[in-house]
């Protein structure tokens, strides 16, 4: 997108011929767009403490399952943004939950299956779809 001055009776032929402008370029990736909203654009509205198959599983590209789950902190609804904490309450990532709080407390640490039994309907089998998360580089990856 170009932003250019509406003075000129000819914006483009002005634009044509160097003429002041501002550039916005888009993102070549769309997926690039929303993991940077979701990872630097929300403010997360809690926290999900997950255990350390959970972490492993995330780093291998899998979505975040109720059974990895030891606790979650905050107040969020469905689609909201919540950060993901490893065992030592580091940071490892963001993403939208598929559940309100007041539904992940009663999901912490259960199989899919009992989900659906805890909760009495059919949702989604991921707390957090990798679709809708991103992590952040791991310590090991970042030289530590």
């Amino acid at each position: 997108m170009v932003l250019a001055s509406g003075r000129d009776n000819a914006p483009l032929s002005a634009l044509a011929n160097g003429a002041r402008s501002t550039v916005f370029m888009a993102h070549d990736n769309p997926h690039s767009a929303r993991a940077a909203w979701i990872a630097g654009g929300l403010q997360p509205g809690g926290s999900l403490h997950l255990d350390a198959g959970a972490v492993a599983a995330l780093r291998a590209g899998k979505s975040l399952l109720p059974v990895g789950l030891t606790g979650l902190d905050g107040q969020f609804e469905r689609g909201d943004c919540v950060a993901l904490l490893d065992a030592d309450g580091q940071e490892i990532g963001r993403g939208l939950s598929a559940y309100a709080s007041e539904e992940a407390k009663r999901m912490v640490g259960l199989s899919s299956d009992a989900v659906h039994d805890t909760l009495g309907y059919r949702g989604r089998d991921e707390m957090v779809h990798r679709d809708d998360m991103v992590l952040h580089a791991a310590q090991s990856e970042k030289g530590q």
